[in-house]
């Protein structure tokens, strides 16, 4: 899951207008240590949300949708003792296919980086 987290990351950090959040999940997630920084990484890009939310921005809103889910699986790995809902890493995949597709990225590129190769 991390390897694909990773690729995601990098599949769409050249189509989105804010990188800072992206960023900083794409170095969180090679840093084990850094893991439980996740949970405030959450914190902040939730309130990125929300403000995109209101404004009915679109394009921004499935990213951090998608940056979210990211943040909240990877705060889960450090087995914490208060942990995000279990389900988290399942929606990365819909949301990274959400993101893509508001983007006008091509979808099958986000299934190729999530489906085992042969």
């Amino acid at each position: 899951m991390l390897r694909q987290m990773q690729e995601l990351f990098e599949f769409f950090g050249p189509h989105v207008r804010d990188t800072e959040t992206l960023d900083r999940l794409r170095t969180m997630v090679k840093d084990r240590g850094a893991w439980l920084k996740a949970h405030h990484l959450f914190d902040h890009i939730r309130h990125k949300t929300l403000r995109v939310e209101k404004a009915n921005d679109v394009p921004a809103l499935a990213q951090y949708m998608f940056e979210e889910v990211c943040a909240k699986a990877l705060f889960n790995l450090t087995h914490s003792n208060a942990p995000f809902d279990a389900d988290s890493p399942y929606w990365i995949v819909p949301n990274a296919l959400a993101l893509a597709r508001v983007l006008g990225l091509d979808s099958m590129v986000v299934v190729r980086i999530v489906t085992p190769a042969d």
